[in-house]
């Protein structure tokens, strides 16, 4: 037991320390966007805490041989973990017994992030990351799905966010790939940059700028798409500065987002609506 909460306390602390728990902060926002009660604001919080630990204690556990032969990842939180693969086994099936009695308990709908979130998360470290042109949507699906923990399953606004952050995952997964492609082109690692190259992997990354603008022009509001537009024109320079930069604008956006179904009324949602000059999501206000 004790091994298992000191690998939890290592994950934790090293993936807050790096903001790799970003998708609780989606999450939030999008809470307070819909005006839940702040007892469901704590529940699904906690049970996002949870998830996350999940599914990265998973992915240190698949990657824990290639860890150990990077000197970027061999310290000793990686070898605790390598000298304690039994309790990390048993943390995460307790993880998991936690999240179902939960989702049993509170809401079955937070079985929509535990299995699509957690299970495509497995299937990324297991797999995907390593499969060219899998890697990109299996990040996207994995963006959305963790995010409708933060509300009900039949909640249309909180789908329309949750599904803008999931494109905007498939955005920076594409940035990653672009960032980390001459290590993984010297170490065998074949990924969607390694196996397009850097020009036309950044050129998808622009076609889902493009695409995400048009989902919140859409979805939201033509305001929410001007900074994923803008995005667009920056050139790649520095992927690191490059990262940023595209991180600033699409948060800017899921803001203008949130900000527009929060005024508009939180449990209104968005219908699809039609007429003889198209088809819009509007607010059902």
């Amino acid at each position: 037991m004790t091994a298992a909460l000191r690998i939890l306390w290592n994950v934790a602390s090293y993936r807050l320390a790096r903001l790799e728990m970003a998708n609780m902060g989606g999450a939030l926002v999008i809470m307070l966007a819909l005006r839940l009660p702040a007892a469901e604001v704590a529940v699904r919080l906690g049970f996002a805490f949870l998830l996350n630990l999940l599914v990265y204690l998973n992915n240190d556990y698949l990657d824990l041989d290639a860890d150990l032969r990077s000197p970027g990842r061999d310290d000793p939180n990686t070898r605790y973990l390598h000298h304690h693969r039994g309790a990390a086994v048993s943390a995460q099936l307790g993880l998991l017994a936690v999240l179902a009695a939960l989702a049993l308990a509170w809401d079955p709908g937070l079985f929509v992030p535990l299995v699509f979130g957690g299970g495509v998360c497995w299937l990324y470290s297991a797999r995907l990351k390593h499969v060219p042109c899998a890697d990109i949507p299996a990040m996207a699906i994995w963006g959305a799905a963790m995010l409708t923990v933060a509300f009900p399953p039949t909640h249309a606004a909180g789908w329309a966010l949750a599904l803008l952050l999931g494109l905007d995952s498939a955005v920076f997964e594409t940035i990653q790939v672009i960032r980390d492609h001459d290590a993984d082109a010297r170490t065998g690692v074949r990924t969607t940059a390694v196996a397009l190259g850097v020009p036309r992997t950044l050129l998808l990354a622009r076609v889902l700028l493009v695409v995400g603008a048009a989902a919140a022009a859409l979805a939201v509001h033509p305001l929410a798409a001007i900074p994923p537009v803008l995005a667009v024109t920056l050139p790649l320079g520095r992927p690191d500065r490059y990262w940023n930069q595209i991180r600033l604008l699409l948060g800017l956006a899921f803001l203008a987002a949130a900000a527009w179904v929060y005024l508009h009324g939180a449990t209104a949602g968005l219908l699809v609506r039609c007429s003889a000059g198209g088809c819009a999501l509007t607010p059902d206000l």
